[in-house]
């Protein structure tokens, strides 16, 4: 089994970030139509992760293999206004090319990230669509479980 990298991500990643979360914005798309994908999505991308990884509230990780990014994990450090506890690392993006789906690189990731967060964060949450099963069997495994639902229907 090859050994991936886990590390922060760098402006030079950008690029297969982008590639990267186009993918995982389509395959959203494919569990629901509300997920359809903008025509603007390349550079809203590029955009969304050159904020991302020079802000202090975001963690942007890249899983590599031999120097070729082929995973990310994006989480938000978000302040619960009436809960606790108060302040929430939230997993946004969760991206692994199917190739390294099932070799517990994703948890590797995840453990990754939990470790860069877990000193500014006091619960860590997943976000992604609700009919993604198998989202949700990787992150029940791995311990989460569902706190929230959001609804849509078209105006």
């Amino acid at each position: 089994m090859t050994e991936l990298v886990f590390r922060k991500a760098e402006e030079k990643d950008i690029p297969r970030l982008v590639e990267l979360n186009i993918r995982l914005k389509r395959l959203n798309e494919e569990f629901d139509p509300l997920f359809k994908t903008r025509d603007d999505i390349a550079e809203t991308s590029k955009k969304y992760f050159e904020e991302a990884i020079k802000s202090p509230n975001s963690v942007v990780i890249v899983a590599e293999d031999s120097g070729r990014v082929v995973g990310f994990l994006k989480a938000d450090i978000v302040e619960r206004l009436f809960y606790q506890p108060k302040i929430e690392g939230k997993i946004v993006e969760f991206y692994l090319l199917p190739e390294y789906r099932r070799k517990k690189y994703g948890a590797e990731l995840l453990d990754h990230a939990v470790k860069q967060l877990k000193d500014k964060v006091e619960i860590i949450t997943a976000e992604f669509p609700s009919l993604n099963e198998i989202a949700v069997e990787f992150y029940t495994r791995l311990g989460f479980r569902g706190i929230v639902s959001i609804y849509a229907r078209e105006s």
